[in-house]
């Protein structure tokens, strides 16, 4: 009599969890808002301007079950869960998404689109990246369009994402933190010589909080 293999519960499910902190989210559509950032470990994206390199390398970090994570979330007074990297979606997220809407929370996640969709989300913040092409199955879901303007050639890549979106979906240009001196007055000017784009700025790095 054979035995049946036994299936893993989805809440044992580990990922590489760089970090995991309850802040305010500091740029883009939701800014302002409280929100308990989960970033998984690994990207092979390869951002030259990059701010959290460290997470590149999913085997420096702790594989994290979707019982801990969504505990150590639930703990947070908000429930809005950012899910960034790294690269979120070079891992199925279908487990960790279940574990955190079972405990009531909103979802966002943060992709470069290089990678197919999976879980349950609520919003996706797109943010395509020169190293690595985006699916178009992505460009065409994404609520949230956000452009990293770190060279004056960043704006026609923005319109060229622009053109592959849905028109639902919000247009944001945002400076690249160490260009933030030279390149916010002209997102500014561009912004009003093209109004359907809004301005995005890191407000966390001003306000020194994580």
């Amino acid at each position: 009599m054979l035995l049946k293999e036994k299936i893993q519960p989805y809440t044992a499910v580990t990922y590489p969890l760089m970090e995991d902190f309850y802040t305010i989210q500091g740029e883009g559509a939701y800014q302002g808002q409280a929100a308990y950032f989960i970033r998984l470990g690994g990207c092979d994206v390869g951002c030259i301007w990059c701010d959290v390199k460290d997470s590149w390398e999913a085997s420096a970090h702790p594989a994290v079950s979707v019982s801990e994570i969504t505990a150590r979330a639930s703990a947070s007074a908000s429930r809005l869960a950012v899910l960034t990297g790294g690269e979120p979606l070079m891992y199925d997220i279908s487990a960790l998404t279940r574990g955190l809407k079972e405990a009531g929370f909103r979802i966002h996640i943060e992709t470069s689109g290089a990678y197919p969709l999976s879980g349950d989300l609520d919003w996706i913040c797109f943010s395509p990246k020169r190293f690595k092409k985006p699916l178009p199955e992505v460009c065409a879901v994404a609520d949230e369009l956000k452009i990293i303007i770190f060279a004056q050639s960043d704006f026609a890549w923005a319109e060229e994402h622009a053109a592959s979106v849905s028109p639902h979906c919000k247009l944001l240009l945002q400076p690249e933190w160490s260009k933030r001196e030279k390149m916010t007055p002209r997102i500014i000017d561009y912004v009003k010589n093209n109004p359907k784009w809004q301005i995005s700025l890191q407000s966390h790095k001003y306000m020194q909080i994580p």
